[in-house]
């Protein structure tokens, strides 16, 4: 059963822990094996469950410059290895997002290591990015999807995502409903301009305003600091950069920060 079928979002209002991976082999900045790259995100899903977050997301966080949308099959196989002994460890929820737009390789790492949602940068229309235009896919993950029987396997869609642009400007409401209607969207993300930047409240709030029944997760820059403007406008929270050492993303987990978030959030 999905997590947001069986209202794990709707009870819960979950903080979701990310789990930054370096640069993955195959990536041009890739200093470490497999093997080092698990056990450094072993330490901090340790950390980030340790604190008290309620599920976990992975990314190849490392591995600049990303592919647009598809990437080499090791980076797959090092992602599914690494998400098996994460599942293997932790039993809370798992997402898994493959910079920077391959949601068929989210899919298929997900359905390998019984993930139970990906998140997507730009399911729907097209984003002018630092890769170029991302197109979205929804028109084939949505058939690969059922086709895999995957379909306990949630889509967390990004409306007007970070590091990118409109080609062509739209409503905000528009793009909210098309991602859910015409995008099948089981949850939208909504987050600032860049990772570590937080979300503009207003325009949480529309999105919010515009989802209806559909779950809306801020996806950036959420903090202790930044928490009170957002929590009654969203139904959970991905948290990374704010939750390392001293606020850096490419640093350690910090599990102190980790409880003072999750304090903040609960109370």
């Amino acid at each position: 059963m999905s997590i947001v079928k069986m209202g794990w979002i709707a009870e819960v209002k979950p903080a979701i822990g990310m789990v930054h991976l370096p640069a993955l082999p195959g990536s041009p900045s890739c200093v470490e094996t497999l093997a080092q790259s698990i056990t450094r995100a072993l330490r901090d899903a340790e950390a980030l469950i340790d604190g008290g977050m309620d599920g976990l997301m992975i990314e190849n966080f490392g591995d600049t410059p990303f592919f647009p949308s598809q990437v080499p099959p090791v980076t797959i196989a090092a992602m599914t290895a690494t998400a098996a002994e994460i599942r293997r460890r932790f039993s809370v929820p798992l997402g898994i997002n493959v910079l920077r737009n391959d949601a068929h390789a989210a899919l298929a790492v997900a359905l390998a290591s019984g993930a139970n949602f990906i998140r997507v940068n730009v399911l729907c229309g097209a984003r002018v990015t630092d890769q170029g235009i991302v197109q979205g896919p929804a028109h084939t993950l949505l058939r690969e999807r059922r086709a895999l029987a995957a379909d306990d396997v949630q889509i967390w869609a990004d409306v007007q995502v970070k590091h990118s642009s409109p080609i062509s400007p739209r409503p905000l409401a528009e793009e909210v409903v098309d991602t859910i209607e015409r995008g099948q969207a089981d949850a939208v993300i909504v987050s600032g301009s860049a990772t570590g930047r937080a979300v503009d409240p207003e325009h949480l709030s529309a999105v919010k305003q515009s989802a209806g029944d559909t779950p809306v997760v801020v996806g950036s820059g959420i903090s202790v600091e930044s928490l009170p403007r957002c929590v009654s406008l969203a139904d959970g929270f991905i948290v990374g950069t704010s939750l390392k050492h001293g606020g850096q993303a490419n640093a350690p987990v910090d599990v102190q920060r980790v409880k003072d978030f999750v304090n903040a959030l609960r109370n």
